[in-house]
């Protein structure tokens, strides 16, 4: 099975549900331990999923056999083997599990799976969803475009680290390594700064943030393509350097401005205010 490096995460009644996209086979891949949770309402998931797929194993469901094993990101937010299973099978999965959920979650996956197959057909679709999800949040618009721009500006940075010999679990590495170039901080450290938990650190920054942030990621993915680096370790430097160009900028700006543009205040803090700015 051929991996993207896109996965996400998604609710059903404020549940939340992981998911995998297969690039090659076109399919949504869900965690059926999530699913299983919603459905059986059980205090104890795992369990009552060990005793279904014994059960189901024992009847020699054809269904046991299609699930399979991806790494996703678990509650302590590492990268974890997970059962998983496509949309079809998932729903062949439901019927064996008594709630009164299941229909509306059978309506509520099937329009999931096929807005996704809309939006690999027109990308446009995709970010019309986003910036609705994000005017219902109560963003600004002028935030929103500096968002929307910071997630094309990333996915070239993930597309070319693939290409030029990284896995994802590089990605996390090269991320810190343009993040404390510029911002004089790791991820982890900068998440804190902002009193952010499992939140998306970028969904909390400011536009200003946002802009240096881009111009790290844009240098270090121009840095790449003008070196040809390839390897983890050349990628490092190349970060570095990109990072260390938004840096120098950010530092010649703190300058003039006489105060630090990197913030302490997040989304959830400055709703207070209306907009994050």
């Amino acid at each position: 099975m051929r991996k993207t490096k896109e996965n996400s995460i998604i609710f059903f009644k404020e549940k939340k549900i992981r998911r995998y996209w297969d690039e090659n086979k076109e399919l949504w891949f869900f965690s059926v331990i999530d699913v299983v949770e919603v459905l059986s309402e059980s205090s104890i998931p795992r369990r009552y999923w060990s005793d279904l797929k014994n059960k189901i194993k024992k009847e020699g469901s054809q269904v046991y056999e299609k699930i399979v094993q991806l790494k996703i990101v678990a509650n302590d937010g590492k990268l974890r083997d997970t059962d998983m299973a496509d949309t079809e099978n998932l729903f062949r999965l439901i019927q064996s599990i008594p709630s009164p959920k299941a229909e509306p979650f059978k309506l509520w996956l099937a329009k999931v799976g096929y807005e996704r197959i809309e939006e690999t057909e027109d990308p446009e679709l995709g970010i019309n969803r986003a910036l609705e999800t994000y005017l219902k949040k109560g963003y600004s618009k002028e935030w929103i475009n500096q968002r929307l721009k910071s997630i094309e500006i990333r996915k070239e940075l993930t597309d070319e680290w693939q290409e030029r010999g990284a896995e994802k679990t590089d990605y996390a590495i090269l991320t810190d390594e343009i993040s404390k170039a510029w911002s004089d901080m790791t991820t982890k450290e900068y998440k804190q700064l902002k009193n952010l938990k499992k939140e998306n650190l970028r969904d909390n920054m400011s536009n200003l943030e946002l802009i240096l942030n881009m111009l790290a990621e844009t240098s270090t993915k121009e840095i790449h393509r003008n070196e040809d680096s390839e390897g983890v370790d050349k990628l490092k430097d190349d970060a570095k350097a990109g990072g260390d160009v938004a840096g120098t900028a950010r530092r010649k700006l703190e300058k003039k401005l006489g105060r630090s543009v990197v913030s302490e205040d997040n989304f959830l803090s400055n709703k207070d205010k209306k907009k994050l700015s």
